[in-house]
């Protein structure tokens, strides 16, 4: 579990598959703010998370006996380590907040190609983290998914 000052965050995030930025649902983008760059989008079952150039943004829909959906921000800015860890199937984003609590993104049913953007996606996030402009380079090539995989089988 990951908690913000003593306030549960998400329970698990198994991102299972992303989402092409067009089949986003509308609320969704309803986050997004002047100046900001929509980086990825995730599904994870009910669930949806995006990632920006300036901030995480997980949506939890429970189903319980009170349906609800808890909506939480994360801003680069109140991460202070960070790490990813490639499994042969499977990659973990781990974060921890300046509060001490980390946070687990996991990547689910991954293929080489999904690792490919991973890496630039982590990439990108850690030069933000680091506060430095994401190289244009790295950019460039997840706006457009343009991913090169033959260059990069290392993962």
């Amino acid at each position: 579990m990951a908690y913000i000052r003593y306030k549960e965050v998400t329970k698990h995030f198994n991102f299972t598959k992303p989402i092409d930025k067009k089949n986003l649902p509308s609320y969704v983008l309803d986050y997004l703010y002047e100046n900001e760059i929509l980086l990825a989008g995730y599904k994870v079952g009910r669930d949806h998370g995006i990632i920006t150039n300036k901030k995480i943004v997980l949506f939890d829909n429970s189903i319980s006996f009170k349906p609800k959906k808890e909506i939480t921000a994360i801003p680069y800015h109140a991460v202070s380590a960070h790490s990813i860890i490639f499994h042969p199937s499977s990659a973990e984003i781990y974060l921890l907040l300046d509060s001490g609590y980390p946070l687990l993104l996991k990547f689910v049913n991954l293929k080489s190609e999904d690792k490919v953007k991973l890496r630039l996606l982590y990439n990108a996030m850690s030069a933000v983290i680091c506060r430095q402009e994401i190289p244009k380079k790295v950019l460039d090539k997840i706006i457009n998914n343009d991913f090169d995989y033959d260059d990069n089988k290392e993962e």
